[in-house]
C-alpha cells in the first residue's frame, strides 16, 4: 500500500513544534518561503505553549500526532 507524501507545510509545522517543545528560540527557523515559514512558526508557537503547560517528552509527542493524523 502506498503512503501519501506529506506537504511541506505539514512537515514544517511538526519540525517547528519539536523546536518549540524543546524550548529553543524561534530564531532558528530554517525556512525563507512565506507559507512554509508561517507553518513552522505556528508549530513553534504551539510547541512553546505546550512546553509551558507541561507537555514535554512523550506526552508532547502523543499530543502532536493525535492532533494532526
Amino acid at each position: 500500500m502506498r503512503r501519501h507524501k506529506r506537504s511541506k507545510a505539514e512537515r514544517a509545522f511538526q519540525k517547528g513544534y519539536q523546536v518549540g517543545i524543546s524550548g529553543r528560540s524561534q530564531d532558528v527557523c530554517p525556512h525563507g518561503q512565506d507559507e512554509v515559514k508561517q507553518s513552522w512558526l505556528n508549530g513553534w508557537r504551539e510547541g512553546w505553549s505546550d512546553q509551558w503547560d507541561g507537555y514535554t517528552g512523550v506526552s508532547g509527542v502523543h499530543k502532536i500526532y493525535s492532533k494532526h493524523y
